[in-house]
């Protein structure tokens, strides 16, 4: 019988609202993999709205890097479905800003850049799956061992769209090899937060020549007989900002997500 897993992250059984609440005060700015349990997280794309079509169109192009969960109003900080409420210059423990699809600024709170123009586009995230994955089993590495996930570039083309291009990235989590059916069987039941996963085995041949050294988040422990497995990521769009290079552009920064109040329920199909 195997051990039941827990996730032991001390945010696991706060409310949203409340996480929420304390990254606008700044008493929270970590990566935020393993907080409130049961509910979705997600990724953080804002652009000017000359530049909003083109990317609603790249991210129904391109459904399992960029799974859309809510478009702003123009011009607007306050979310209205996703976590109503929720302003977007405050609510996400860490944010990156960019000038010409290059990295200018790293801060936890862009009200300073705030402008009349911009379209905040509130991407599904992975770490959504995660107490899914626990429940059913399976370690999920990067809150067993309290760090982010690693996320890595690959040699794989988005489908691109308007003025936006560039490669997909993912994520990785190792899992035993006889779990890997099931792990797969969980997260294709969330299509809305990447789904199943993208490749299964050899980093090579999506292009991750060190699996040891990410480009984003944290590297973790591979343990003998385990696979890596990688999902889509919704880093994505930050590598397709940093090929097309608009004007500007603010993220939020690799595993810092914003949480929100839709239940993991309400995603399972």
């Amino acid at each position: 019988m195997e051990k039941k897993l827990i996730n032991t992250n001390e945010y696991s059984r706060s409310a949203p609202p409340d996480v929420r609440q304390l990254v606008r005060e700044g008493k929270i700015t970590s990566q935020t993999s393993g907080m409130c349990d049961g509910y979705a997280q997600a990724n953080l794309c804002v652009l000017p709205q000359q530049y909003a079509y083109d990317f609603l169109l790249f991210t129904q192009r391109n459904p399992k890097s960029c799974p859309l969960l809510e478009v702003s109003d123009t011009g607007s900080r306050i979310l209205k479905t996703s976590a109503p409420g929720a302003d977007i210059a405050t609510d996400i423990p860490r944010y990156r800003v960019w000038e010409n699809g290059v990295l200018k600024n790293e801060c936890t709170d862009v009200s300073e850049f705030w402008r009349n123009d911009l379209v905040s586009f509130i991407i599904g995230c992975s770490f959504s799956f995660e107490s899914l994955l626990i429940g059913a089993g399976i370690d999920v590495r990067n809150i067993s061992e309290s760090c982010n996930v690693p996320m890595y570039m690959t040699n794989i083309d988005t489908v691109p769209a308007g003025v936006f291009s560039g490669k997909m990235v993912v994520s990785m989590r190792p899992i035993r090899y006889d779990q890997i059916v099931r792990a797969v069987t969980v997260t294709a039941s969330m299509p809305r937060v990447h789904g199943s996963p993208f490749h299964i085995g050899d980093p090579s041949v999506i292009g991750i020549k060190d699996i040891d050294h990410p480009d984003f988040g944290d590297s973790v422990t591979i343990k003998d007989g385990e696979v890596p497995v990688f999902w889509c990521c919704g880093v994505t769009p930050q590598s397709v900002v940093m090929n097309s290079k608009p004007s500007f552009c603010i993220t939020h920064s690799p595993g810092h997500m914003l949480i929100t109040d839709i239940p993991d329920a309400d995603l399972i199909s």
